[in-house]
């Protein structure tokens, strides 16, 4: 996808995510390679002493400053600039501790926050470790799920998040996500593959700049269904949403095999992917994209991106994880924030 020039003056606002999993290092590293990358301003949202110890342990020599949203953009170029939570992250690398689903929660709250108040462009959240917000209390399916309940509380409004995985050749978008895969056919209904392309048709146009966005909608079973001999869902469910999404006016085509989707002949005729279960999209995206894919979340009153990978203990403070993704996160944030004034009169 082409995207629009950043015209946005405001910061990224950036959370830590999990203590003790690698956001703090790549946190580090995307400021330390500011200038190679052309990142422009974003603060951090966390514990500023956990990410000075973490740059100690990394033996990176990078100044760590308490600033506001407000005061960020000033102090980019000569240290992180960072907004504390007033709540103390003692995790070490690799080992989660009772303060690590309280300050990642924290952050969250501070960033959606922020972001609906108008003091950042947009929302770039490092991985969370599900497993510890839930022994934090944490009630929410996930990250995504969070972000949305927020975005209702404070405006009023349902939200329909949707989750697209973007790198430059290839967007998919996962229809049902963190859901088993045998509950996948009794989850799938044509109501909400019709509303899921509604928001990615309409995100995409303006978060973008693309003006008329062609979708491709996978099939569920071998070969779409082979014409109801390997399954009924093509015909029963995804056929009529295909049928709708064009009524509305919407460039789309489908179901297709999913297992001919992906090639690049076939990936120059759409802009993004419709898939109908998780691994159906993230597999060829993660094969083809693995270090620069950003997840996009469309269908929230702010924009938010986050790097493509977990929280990654095993690798936590070794100086052994990979800042692209979160670097590529940084970038498409700005990038998107550039069409804001659109973006709100489209919400």
């Amino acid at each position: 996808m082409r995207l629009m020039p950043d015209h946005t003056g405001l910061p990224v606002a950036l959370t830590v995510g999990e203590p003790a999993g690698i956001g703090p290092d790549v946190t580090l590293m995307a400021w330390r390679d500011r200038r190679r990358n052309g990142i422009l301003p974003f603060y951090a949202i966390g514990d500023p002493a956990l990410l000075h110890e973490r740059a100690q342990r990394l033996k990176l020599d990078i100044p760590v400053t308490e600033v506001t949203p407000a005061t960020a953009g000033a102090t980019f170029d000569r240290a992180l600039p960072v907004v504390p939570l007033g709540i103390k992250a003692t995790a070490a690398a690799g080992q989660p501790d009772a303060s690590s689903g309280p300050a990642a929660i924290a952050a969250i709250r501070v960033a959606v926050a922020d972001a609906l108040a108008g003091r950042c462009a947009a929302i770039v959240t490092n991985p969370v470790a599900k497993n510890v917000l839930y022994g934090a209390g944490f009630t929410n399916p996930g990250h995504t799920e969070f972000l949305a309940k927020l975005a209702s509380e404070a405006t009023g409004s349902t939200c329909h998040p949707v989750m697209m995985l973007w790198s430059r050749d290839l967007a998919v978008i996962p229809v049902t996500i963190h859901i088993p895969l045998k509950d996948v056919p009794s989850r799938l209904t044509t109501a909400l593959i019709v509303e899921t392309g509604r928001i990615a048709a309409r995100d995409i146009r303006t978060r973008f700049g693309i003006a008329k966005p062609r979708l491709t909608v996978s099939g569920l079973n071998p070969h779409a269904g082979e014409s109801g001999a390997l399954g009924d869902e093509e015909r029963t469910i995804i056929v009529p949403a295909v049928a709708q999404l064009a009524a509305d006016g919407i460039d789309v085509r489908g179901p297709l095999p999913a297992d001919t989707m992906f090639h690049a002949a076939a990936r120059a005729h759409y802009d993004v992917a419709l898939c109908m279960y998780h691994d159906q999209a993230l597999i060829p995206i993660k094969m083809h994209a693995f270090d620069s894919a950003v997840n996009v979340t469309l269908g929230l009153p702010f924009v938010r991106t986050s790097p493509d990978h977990g929280t990654a203990f095993d690798i936590a403070g070794t100086g052994r994880a990979n800042p692209s993704s979160l670097i590529a996160a940084l970038a498409l944030a700005h990038r998107i924030a550039a069409k804001a004034p659109a973006l709100a009169a489209a919400q």
